[in-house]
């Protein structure tokens, strides 16, 4: 049976109901997966005439009422758009409350099995403060209602898995949080996550954080004093690991199938690396959670919203993804 796919609509001012009835109109995400959107049936059919779609949306109550089949959008309509205020292309108040409200709804589904994985869109981190959401991205507001601690975020383009070891902090607080103590508990973590995703004895790096990995303490010493170190007490514990590997190689060596993951430093160290890559089709995937979520890593591009012109690519990925990857996710479960 195919997997059924939760999919929140995102900022309703944004390009997430357009790339959602791109994605869906796709021949490839019809034959894999089953969908259900949950969002505003206003907001969705406004996108199909953008876009010049014609697809029916089936509004329904629960998954299990979908019909799933070419032509058809499966909705649950939270009905929380007043399209005589909604402004697309605008940060508004409105839309960050209606996204946080479709989240909240998919996970539930997923925690209450009716979706077996989420598929994410992208949201306004303005608009969710304009509409006073505690949270600053997806990743806090699912760790919040799933109540986890430490979720994780792995970024998979192609056959290039990266791992990071922090995300929205500074560059001089990323280098401060490279020590023997935090990457040990980060191995472990990346080592559980791909066995849930089902990669079995899995193949590790790290990337150096300094030029040439430092070379012995001359451009710095985090790699002697922290990265050397978890290595060789990972690899006591069993785990195949190398590094510190050359941040400027590492990557190209991983997207060629030496390792089974890059263990990234810091932010954009693994995301310029894998954007440059294939950038519509780098997807992030947050693991460690009681749910499996795969999303588009794009913003809510404000500036072509509206304009039926959004590329689905990146949506039809991380579809792919989640449907890919939930048979593993949930066995392992």
């Amino acid at each position: 049976m195919k997997p059924i796919v939760a999919i929140p609509m995102g900022d309703a001012a944004g390009i997430g109901p357009e790339i959602i009835v791109k994605a869906l109109a796709d021949p490839l995400v019809q034959k894999k997966a089953q969908c259900i959107i949950v969002g505003d049936k206003n907001v969705l059919q406004q996108a199909l005439d953008f876009c010049k779609l014609k697809l029916n949306i089936n509004v329904v109550t629960d998954p299990a009422d979908g019909k799933y089949e070419a032509g058809m959008l499966n909705l649950i309509d939270l009905k929380n758009i007043s399209m005589e205020q909604l402004k697309i292309e605008a940060v508004q108040a409105m839309t960050g409350q209606a996204a946080y409200d479709y989240i909240e709804k998919a996970t539930r589904l997923c925690l209450e099995k009716k979706a077996d994985v989420l598929a994410t869109t992208p949201i306004n981190k303005e608009s969710l403060k304009a509409a006073k959401v505690p949270y600053i991205g997806h990743t806090e507001i699912i760790a919040a209602l799933t109540a986890t601690e430490k979720p994780l975020t792995m970024f998979q383009v192609h056959d290039l898995r990266v791992f990071f070891l922090s995300r929205h902090v500074s560059l001089k607080d990323a280098c401060g949080l490279v020590t023997p103590d935090n990457l040990a508990v980060f191995i472990d973590q990346c080592v559980e996550a791909l066995e849930i995703l089902g990669v079995k004895k899995p193949h590790l790096a790290i990337a150096g954080l300094n030029p040439h990995c430092g070379e012995h303490g001359l451009f710095g010493h985090e790699e002697v004093d922290a990265v050397m170190p978890a290595v060789a007490a990972a690899r006591a514990r069993g785990i195949a690991i190398d590094g510190p590997v050359g941040a400027d190689s590492v990557f190209h060596f991983a997207l060629k199938g030496a390792y089974d993951a890059v263990l990234s430093l810091y932010h954009d160290q693994g995301h310029i690396a894998t954007k440059m890559v294939d950038f519509e089709k780098t997807i992030s995937l947050t693991i460690g959670m009681p749910i499996l979520r795969t999303s588009v890593d794009h913003g809510t591009a404000l500036d072509i919203a509206g304009k039926g012109i959004a590329s689905p690519v990146s949506m039809i990925e991380a579809i792919r993804l989640a449907v890919a990857y939930a048979p593993n996710f949930r066995q392992k479960k």
